[in-house]
């Protein structure tokens, strides 16, 4: 798969991703939420499946969000089971569970801190580094760094903040 239509995958994926979560936390609609969800699952999922690095990297954040226990809403489940559906039809590539369990416990430790940091200290670097999660961008670049990943999908991965946090602003504007 072109890393061009992988890294549309990955931005849709951030802005679905981040859309549907605002819709319950903020407007309370399941129904919308769950449709942002389903189709955050299906882009998330056939990146999965025809791309390795992707994989590591949507796995984690679902698993990791997964043990964090952020998987608390009917829109989460309908969501996870869309994604194991389309993953498990598509294939999933084979994958080094070294490098899996790295970036999930990278996941987990943005859900974690993310959550803690701002109860715990009040220093403004740790506060805006859990804030923006960045555990996980630190541990991708450390993959390409290390030869583990292209640097493409570094760029793909930024992509997926960068729209996840535009759909937090495209909420609040027009909600």
């Amino acid at each position: 798969m072109s890393y061009i239509i992988l890294a549309i995958l990955f931005l849709l994926s951030g802005f679905f991703m981040k859309y549907s979560d605002d819709l319950v936390d903020v407007n309370d609609d399941l129904k919308f939420a769950t449709v942002f969800g389903v189709l955050c699952a299906i882009v998330s999922a056939v990146a999965t499946s025809y791309n390795a690095e992707a994989a590591y990297i949507f796995l984690a954040i679902l698993i990791g969000n997964f043990i964090a226990l952020k998987v608390d809403g009917i829109h989460h489940i309908i969501t996870l089971i869309v994604f194991i559906l389309i993953s498990l039809f598509l294939g999933i590539p084979e994958l080094n569970l070294v490098i899996l369990l790295i970036c999930i416990l990278a996941a987990l430790a943005d859900e974690v801190g993310h959550e803690l940091i701002s109860t715990i200290t009040e220093n403004k670097f740790l506060n805006l580094f859990f804030e923006y999660r960045f555990v996980m961008k630190v541990v991708i670049c450390l993959l390409v760094v290390s030869g583990h990943f292209n640097i493409l999908i570094f760029v793909c991965f930024l992509l997926f903040e960068i729209f996840y946090e535009i759909a937090g602003i495209t909420f609040e504007k027009f909600n």
